[in-house]
């Protein structure tokens, strides 16, 4: 009898989940809220693009169709390209659309029998167990209720949508006593155009936050308001953010996402040599960031307008937390109808906001958070087992500890695809969706659970180097990792032509095409 497999998602991992895991025979079920294909994508602001150059957001083996010329599509585009490709793979008819899970519960086994498991699921393979997963699933059309099961679960239910963060307030300073509109990023996001339109349109609009979605929701209001009401953002933290991906005349590719760039930075597991050269090649890394800064304080008016901010480009970088600015950005700020103001704080009051430090309160008619969200939640919560939900958070509280960014030791026949970031969320999460399609099929072992329990505390401690409050970013070490994962297929994990591209020539998804043949 086959085994069933859930999918949870059909965003860009999730549809990378179900090609792979059919390739492999299996018959999946994906479960989608939404009515079609593509995850967050389904819900960007009118203006976003991809922050990374085309090449490198792209599938494996479905590269961008000859018609799309732009080094970075807009979402319209990536829309259009995420069917595409569900289509060619015939991913379609495996996704039940307006299928919302509400939970999901491990059936069969008890918490004192895991406990003593040795290896994961008992015996350290895919089905290991007697226990099965059902998985509670909503209508979101005419609210019925389902409860499905499956023998093993993938979810791929992202950490940008669901849980938005919203700053918390003090009693009678928060947006209650606002008569204004409050809402979050997500929110705006959802409406269609027309209607995200006539909200901001001839209004006092002020953003909260300081990273992409707040810097393209600002642009989207200046444009549709200009100088008649600037849009006002409150930055409270100011990040490192670049006007495309090449630093005086050289691709930040071949600074930092090449076998060179890593051996700069220590790589968990690494051998003393390694370790050894890392250290001895600080100085040149540190280098190499003040060169980035050097460059951008040059080429951009950051400090005029209070956009220089207190910590070294490394910091985002390896924090996954830098970004692309959007176009005219700056022509906007320049013209007044951008204002930015930093704040480490601010209350509401009935016509606006008081800022911190500024004598005169700030009118408006819409605030809007682009604060983030709760991402570790979002994924705890799925869980109906308050066992499994602790399990998320981890020893640490820092991060969801994942085996190979994908398996968590102490949650059986259950696999996490989309949590980790890198500098191409794209091909990162399909080669984990190799990967774990292999080990589906019994082609990879998995170590005891208290070796990956071990594994995952060197991949912490080490990242935690760079990134002392590290939550998922491995770009530091993006190539390292997909050699792990090479070598756990049998793959040779050297992928170019020669000595010389092998340590110079930036990796991306081209030189994993063909990883793994059925």
């Amino acid at each position: 009898m086959e085994k069933r497999v859930a999918i949870v998602g059909a965003g860009i991992s999730g549809l990378l989940a179900c090609k792979y895991v059919t390739q492999i025979g299996f018959h999946p079920i994906v479960f989608e809220a939404d009515d079609g294909v593509g995850g967050q994508w389904r819900h960007t602001i009118e203006s976003t693009k991809i922050q990374n150059p085309r090449q490198d957001f792209q599938f494996i083996d479905f590269p961008w169709d000859s018609s799309v010329k732009e080094d970075n599509p807009n979402n319209h585009q990536v829309q259009e390209y995420l069917n595409s490709y569900a289509k060619h793979f015939s991913i379609i008819p495996y996704i039940r659309f307006n299928s919302k899970v509400i939970d999901i519960d491990y059936v069969g086994e008890s918490n004192e029998e895991m406990k003593s498991w040795e290896l994961w699921s008992g015996n350290g393979t895919s089905f290991g167990s007697k226990g099965t997963w059902h998985i509670t699933v909503e209508d979101t059309k005419d609210f019925s209720i389902e409860v499905h099961k499956a023998e093993f679960v993938i979810l791929c239910i992202g950490k940008y949508s669901g849980f938005p963060n919203i700053p918390k307030f003090p009693p009678a300073n928060g947006p209650e006593v606002f008569k204004g509109k409050v809402m979050h990023s997500m929110d705006y996001a959802a409406l269609d155009n027309q209607t995200a339109a006539e909200l901001i349109k001839n209004k006092r609009v002020t953003i909260v936050g300081s990273g992409k979605s707040a810097l393209d929701v600002a642009t989207e209001c200046a444009d549709k308001n200009g100088l008649i009401h600037p849009c006002t953002m409150i930055l409270r933290t100011v990040h490192w953010f670049i006007p495309n991906f090449n630093v005086w005349g050289i691709s930040l590719a071949f600074l930092y996402f090449n076998r060179f760039g890593e051996l700069f930075v220590h790589k968990p597991g690494e051998h003393f040599l390694l370790g050894l050269l890392a250290t001895l090649l600080s100085p040149l890394r540190w280098g190499i960031g003040k060169l980035i800064e050097a460059y951008l304080k040059w080429k951009l008016p950051l400090k005029k307008y209070g956009l220089v901010p207190n910590h070294s480009f490394h910091h985002d970088m390896y924090k996954c937390t830098f970004g692309i600015f959007p176009e005219l950005f700056f022509d906007k700020v320049n013209e007044g109808s951008i204002v930015i103001k930093n704040s480490e704080s601010f209350s509401f009051y009935n016509e606006g906001l008081i800022i911190n430090g500024e004598a005169k309160p700030l009118e408006t008619d819409v605030v809007i958070f682009a604060t983030g969200f709760k991402g570790d939640e979002k994924l705890r919560n799925i869980f109906k087992s308050p066992i499994f939900q602790n399990n998320i958070n981890g020893s640490t509280n820092s991060t969801v500890p994942l085996y190979r960014q994908i398996i968590h030791p102490r949650i059986p026949q259950l696999a996490i695809i989309g949590y980790a970031e890198a500098l191409s969320n794209i091909y990162s999460n399909e080669m984990r969706c190799q990967w774990l399609a292999q080990f589906l099929d019994g082609n990879i072992e998995l170590p005891t659970i208290r070796d990956m329990e071990k594994d995952i505390k060197v991949w912490e401690d080490t990242i935690k180097q760079y990134d002392r409050n590290w939550k998922s970013c491995i770009v530091t070490c993006g190539i390292w990792y997909n050699d792990q994962l090479c070598k756990d297929m049998k793959c040779n994990p050297r992928r170019k032509s020669g000595p010389f591209a092998e340590l110079f020539e930036p990796y991306g998804p081209a030189d994993y095409n063909g990883l793994v043949q059925k």
